[in-house]
């Protein structure tokens, strides 16, 4: 839980949101949301749902990062990338850097498949 916490405060920071603003947004409260990020909650799918929509991010990323969907759901017969792989293991890297850089891969690649 603690990745995927760092998933979402790094979301919320590229977003240029406070805590105060996602909680506005999510209809959640502040302290729920900072305990979320500090992954002290598993959060249920209406939250991830709240999460996705206000971060602009996909239901099923957010599912994927909380341990709640194998990643190969997400393209059937696909694998995770060479470059999906160097990130997740790049000890240089603190999570919520890898959670960036996935993101950002991950929605870039999806760009450049044939109709995405």
């Amino acid at each position: 839980m603690e990745a995927f916490g760092a998933f979402i405060r790094s979301q919320r920071k590229l977003a240029n949101l406070t805590l105060r603003q996602l909680a506005d947004l999510t209809n959640l409260s502040n302290p729920y949301l900072s305990e979320l990020e500090r992954g002290m909650h598993q959060p249920t799918v209406r939250v991830l749902r709240q999460l996705s929509q206000a971060l602009n991010v996909s239901a099923e990323m957010l599912l994927a990062e909380a341990g709640l969907l194998d990643r190969a759901a997400d393209a059937p017969g696909s694998h995770p990338s060479g470059v999906e792989r160097a990130i997740r293991t790049d000890n240089q890297l603190d999570d919520s850097q890898k959670a960036a850089l996935l993101a950002v891969y991950q929605s870039m690649a999806k760009t450049q498949q044939p109709g995405g």
